[in-house]
């Protein structure tokens, strides 16, 4: 059973070694912290700890690091969370509000997880299963060239650009528009991708080819994007702290460009009572990741179901900071979404 005290000596060790990379001894401790008792005292309150595997010496020296089960129980307890800073959170605010569509605001944040957190950022592409169809839009570019818009309830975007087999005209392109948007508007896309096969035969004879083509184009963009995918960015990030892993950062950097690997590690995540979740060294060691912790929250917007964003690095990292960038970036991505979805 762990006291207080030797709780709050853990604390230090953590916040000095995350800060410094070196081992942490008891003389540095009393020093440095206010703890009101002797460096002998600290020395046994970290014998304690080295008892119950919570810190060990990485060599002969004096000092002490936190193992993963320290980071676990540090994490458990934490309870000081390091707000963002005003001009941070203005940071979020700007950034995201500037983006003009669902894959942009996406991009954008992924950027801004990584430059607030220095480590890895992930997020993951939302699940369009729940959206609708708002809207389909059909352009004429040139008489042989359309572009196919289809819009979400989500605000989600996509649009095509397509050759059809015989020259189309402003009364072709009008029909088409409306007899798409009779056909597909407001159902779910699994429902719209089939009630596009046979579209065709609503038109005159002549006109079939050129509807089939555009239905089939249509019937790509609809189930477009439902197969789950991450957004990352920051890998270089990991090279920086490369002196974190024992062995080489090649395989965790494996696992990131194979993005199967962390989304199953996603969907195996269940958020805490602050709503992020954190997996610590050998909890991730199934994964391939038993030298990195992963942070991630749920995000959502309208219409579809709930995702996930986050930061990937060593366990050696600043949890405090990186859990309160989490969650702060994954509410304003659920904001920016929702707005953005109701706006469209």
């Amino acid at each position: 059973m762990v006291s207080e005290r030797s709780l709050e000596v853990l604390r230090v060790i953590v916040q000095d070694y995350v800060a410094s990379r070196e081992p942490v001894g008891s003389k540095s401790i009393a020093e440095r912290h206010s703890f009101g008792v002797s460096a002998a005292t600290i020395r046994n309150d970290m014998a304690l700890l080295e008892e119950e595997e919570l810190i060990t010496a990485p060599h002969t020296s004096s000092g002490r690091v936190p193992t993963d089960k320290g980071y676990r129980l540090f994490v458990d307890h934490l309870s000081d969370l390091r707000p963002l800073s005003p001009a941070q959170r203005h940071a979020i605010e700007t950034f995201l509000g500037s983006s003009v569509d669902v894959d942009d605001v996406l991009a954008r944040t992924v950027r801004l997880l990584s430059q607030l957190t220095h480590q890895v950022a992930l997020v993951q592409y939302p699940s369009l299963s729940q959206a609708r169809v708002r809207h389909v839009e059909v352009v004429s570019l040139t008489p042989r060239r359309l572009m196919t818009v289809v819009i979400t309830d989500s605000g989600h975007v996509d649009q095509r650009v397509v050759d059809v087999p015989a020259e189309t005209d402003d009364e072709l392109i009008a029909e088409l528009r409306m007899r798409l948007n009779e056909t597909i508007g407001g159902l779910g896309l699994t429902e719209a991708a089939s009630a596009l096969t046979g579209v065709s035969e609503r038109f005159a004879h002549q006109h079939g080819p050129t509807v089939d083509v555009v239905a089939n184009i249509l019937q790509e963009q609809v189930t477009a994007n439902r197969q789950e995918k991450l957004l990352i960015a920051g890998a270089a990030n990991l090279v920086r702290t490369e002196e974190d892993f024992h062995g080489s950062i090649l395989p965790v950097l494996e696992a990131v460009e194979e993005q199967v690997v962390l989304l199953r590690l996603f969907s195996e995540m269940e958020a805490d009572q602050r709503g992020v979740t954190v997996s610590i060294g050998r909890e991730n060691e199934s994964f391939g990741l038993g030298e990195t912790s992963i942070l991630a929250s749920g995000y959502s917007g309208i219409g579809t179901s709930i995702s996930r964003l986050g930061v990937l690095g060593p366990t050696r990292m600043d949890y405090s900071s990186n859990i309160s960038a989490v969650r702060a970036v994954a509410r304003y991505l659920s904001r920016t979404l929702g707005d953005s979805g109701s706006a469209s």
